[in-house]
């Protein structure tokens, strides 16, 4: 997952194009990291020691960590670790860079160091966002004290479901608290009972075909009210996933017919409004919580 949030900052800071980026991310997706690399960023052996050992494979019919172990470059017991993290999304992005010939691993870390200074990322947080655990990405961009504990878990489960169902790779960024929200299409719903409130995915509508293309299987060539009502079945399915959370809470909420906007609408509300911008596949959609019943369209 930190590949697409370090990706996107090198694309536009005009680092890597749009369309080596998509290459990046799918090659990423398709292999595993190579142990020098691993054990490189793990700081178990320097880069020339894991240059050395790659020259040697190109003689020897040895695997990386036999030959490192041989060299007593690294331990039994680190060469295990090491296979349990060639998955690591992360360094397949890395890694990627590299192969590529578009940044070297002292160029990536000193483009990640201003990554972290640009978005006041704190190392935990760099952390978090490389881990790609989803509730821990969602923690960094909920952090605001505006947003009240029952927002953030909605905004989590929804984080969650959304790799489960819709775009593995999605990206969002930070959540805040607005006043008002005006766009040209939502795929709504209320919910009403012991907690009330409003949530859509909103936006442009590119961000919504995107949730309704992977969600209903289905590709739509414009924007229009099926694409609203299958967004609104993706969303009917988390607020009811929602729903069965909270009655274990003995919370009892009713979910409403789904509300379908094809024109400028602004969301109002007397309570309080909270906007969640994702990604996906690259498109942005806004999500929009509000509080309460005092929510109104016009």
């Amino acid at each position: 997952m930190f590949g697409v949030y370090f990706g996107k900052y090198l694309e536009d800071k005009g680092i890597i194009t749009t369309e080596q980026y998509d290459k990046i991310m799918s090659d990423s997706k398709n292999t595993k990291v190579k142990m020098g690399l691993l054990a490189v960023e793990a700081d178990y052996m320097t880069t020339e020691q894991a240059d050395e050992v790659n020259h040697l494979q190109q003689a020897r019919d040895m695997r990386f960590g036999d030959i490192a172990i041989e060299k007593g470059y690294l331990t039994e017991e680190q060469v295990a670790d090491l296979l349990e993290k060639q998955g690591d999304e992360y360094l397949l992005f890395v890694q990627a860079l590299i192969e590529d010939n578009i940044l070297t691993l002292e160029q990536i870390q000193s483009e990640l160091n201003a990554y972290k200074k640009s978005e006041h990322y704190s190392a935990l947080d760099i952390e978090a966002i490389k881990g790609g655990d989803v509730d821990d990405v969602v923690a960094v961009f909920t952090k605001s004290d505006e947003i009240p504990a029952p927002v953030k878990e909605y905004i989590a489960l929804t984080a969650r479901n959304i790799v489960r169902f819709i775009d593995r790779y999605f990206r969002m960024e930070k959540a805040e608290k607005i006043s008002e929200y005006t766009c040209s299409f939502i795929a709504g719903q209320e919910m009403q009972g012991d907690r009330k409130m409003f949530t859509g995915y909103c936006g442009d509508g590119n961000g919504i075909k995107a949730i309704a293309e992977d969600f209903a299987k289905e590709l739509f060539e414009t924007v229009d009210l099926d694409v609203l009502d299958a967004a609104c079945e993706f969303l009917n399915c988390n607020n009811g996933l929602y729903a069965t959370k909270l009655s274990y809470e003995n919370v009892d909420i009713d979910m409403q017919p789904p509300i379908l906007k094809d024109d400028m609408t602004t969301i109002h509300t007397t309570g309080a409004m909270y906007k969640v911008p994702f990604y996906i596949r690259g498109r942005l959609v806004d999500l929009i919580i509000c509080e309460g019943a005092g929510w109104s369209l016009d």
